[in-house]
């Protein structure tokens, strides 16, 4: 697992930094692909609590804020990598089949937008997960004994979580 976060942080901070850097890297494919590294970082980076929360779930001693978080960001950024991939997708299908007419349409600037929409729509389609998840524990246990980040009673009671799992696959 080290050795992945470890490969997974610094090839995505490569991936950024060359794009960034080198003027003649900074191509509409190469700002979707940097777009995604930097969604798989922000999930390299909370790999940590994931395997901490698979690993020993109870207690759960960061507070209701960090769990909520870090479902956030870990859904948005598969949100985000999803809607890359479609873009990044219908961008290379217009390249290839209406060559002349890409080059023109599909610009720098446009392309830096679209990156910028689908990061809106990707937080704004995670929203949920701050009323879906938190901190629980058992009835009739001890809170600092058994508290657990997961998806909330309610969630499951009002079928916000039913309704949730449906929209996700929507992408």
């Amino acid at each position: 697992c080290v050795l992945l976060f470890l490969i997974g942080i610094l090839g995505n901070m490569m991936t950024m930094l060359v794009v960034s850097k080198f003027r003649d890297m900074r191509t509409t494919t190469n700002l979707y692909l940097s777009s995604m590294a930097f969604s798989d970082l922000l999930i390299f980076l909370c790999m940590p609590l994931d395997l901490f929360r698979l690993w020993q779930y109870r207690p759960w001693n960061f507070g209701d804020l960090l769990c909520k978080l870090f479902q956030f960001v870990s859904e948005s950024c598969t949100y985000a990598t999803i809607l890359n991939i479609t873009a990044l997708s219908v961008e290379r299908y217009f390249a290839v089949c209406f060559p002349l007419w890409a080059k023109v349409v599909i610009t720098k600037g446009k392309v830096k937008l679209v990156i910028l929409v689908l990061w809106a729509v990707s937080f704004v389609s995670a929203g949920p997960i701050f009323v879906l998840v938190g901190v629980e524990h058992e009835n009739g246990t001890n809170p600092l004994d058994t508290n657990e980040c997961r998806t909330t009673e309610y969630a499951i009671q009002s079928g916000l979580l039913t309704i949730m799992v449906w929209t996700s696959s929507i992408f």
